[in-house]
């Protein structure tokens, strides 16, 4: 089993920048593809961002390309997620998840799951 603890959700200003956390334990991530998801207030859940096992290959959402950045340490079983330019819209729990195959598209590909960590971004 993985353990996936979201943190670095916060309120923030338009224009501001975040960087989440997503600490695995109970087993190591450094072969799980990773991603980010969020799930904005009466939205359903949407991919933001997905990442290989070795890092080296990443993929976006064209709401966040150019402004998000993930990226992951396998040293340290995290992955992370730098948002910057921060907009209203991105306002939503983002969650961290792990497994299926690089590139993970679909809440259901991905066999573990974060909590959430909530961002809010005023206007």
């Amino acid at each position: 089993q993985v353990q996936l603890v979201e943190s670095g959700g916060g309120l923030v200003q338009a224009g501001g920048s975040l960087r989440l956390s997503c600490a695995a334990s109970g087993r190591t991530v450094s072969n799980y593809v990773m991603g980010w998801l969020r799930q904005g207030p009466g939205k359903e859940r949407e991919f933001v961002a997905t990442i290989n096992w070795s890092g080296g290959r990443t993929y976006y959402a064209d709401s966040v390309k150019g402004r998000f950045t993930i990226s992951r340490d396998n040293a340290k079983n995290t992955v992370y997620l730098q948002m910057n330019s921060l907009k209203p819209e991105d306002t939503a729990v983002y969650f961290c998840a792990a497994g299926g195959t690089f590139p993970s598209f679909r809440t259901d590909g991905y066999e573990y799951w974060g909590q959430g960590t909530q961002v809010t971004v005023s206007s």
